[in-house]
């Protein structure tokens, strides 16, 4: 069983390795995630890879201390002995690493999330069935229309101010529960 946890890219030495379609896929994905430190290995990249990643690609495989610098590598579209030994060299330089669509190499999944300005909603199958989780994305992206970045952003505002005036959390709890509950966002809990 794994627990969901929440990395900030942003704050953590990252790095994307691997070839063709998978990587340009997972790097689609992390640039949607704000990793904007992001390092990007392919050895022989192609006119799509160069045109994604830009000035972040590094047209080789990452060496030793590169990998040991880290703290994230994601693995995609590699050939198994090579995303093998990648995941071990992360491993054993205690670097969490994924690669992508083989379990016994990640330290950890990632999900399927619906973003509505700060609010993230994550779907995890604990890699179990990826279909599955962009599925059930797609589900909740009608459930939460774009105007929840707007709400969120509301409620922050709320909550800084309440705090600011010197509110407890109970308080804010209530305020934020009856400007859920009046403005209909949720169903009475």
């Amino acid at each position: 069983m794994t627990t969901p946890l929440a990395l900030d890219l942003a704050a953590l030495p990252t790095a994307l390795v691997g070839a063709g379609p998978a990587l340009i896929k997972r790097l689609t994905l992390l640039d949607s995630e704000s990793a904007p430190n992001l390092h990007i290995y392919a050895a022989n990249p192609d006119a799509p890879l160069i045109a994604a990643a830009g000035n972040r690609l590094i047209p080789r495989w990452p060496e030793d201390d590169e990998i040991a610098a880290l703290r994230v590598l994601f693995v995609a579209g590699l050939p198994p002995e090579q995303s093998s030994a990648l995941a071990a060299m992360a491993r054993a330089r205690r670097v969490l690493v994924n690669v992508e669509d083989v379990l016994p190499l990640c330290d950890f999944h990632v999900p399927a999330i619906l973003r509505r300005g700060d609010l993230a909603l994550s779907i995890s199958t604990g890699g179990a069935s990826p279909t599955l989780s962009r599925r059930l994305r797609s589900y909740l992206d009608d459930l939460f229309p774009p105007a929840w970045a707007e709400r969120i952003a509301r409620i922050a505002a709320m909550r800084q101010s309440m705090r600011e005036q010197g509110a407890g959390m109970g308080e804010v709890m209530a305020a934020t529960d009856a400007l859920i509950d009046d403005e209909g966002w949720l169903p009475r809990g």
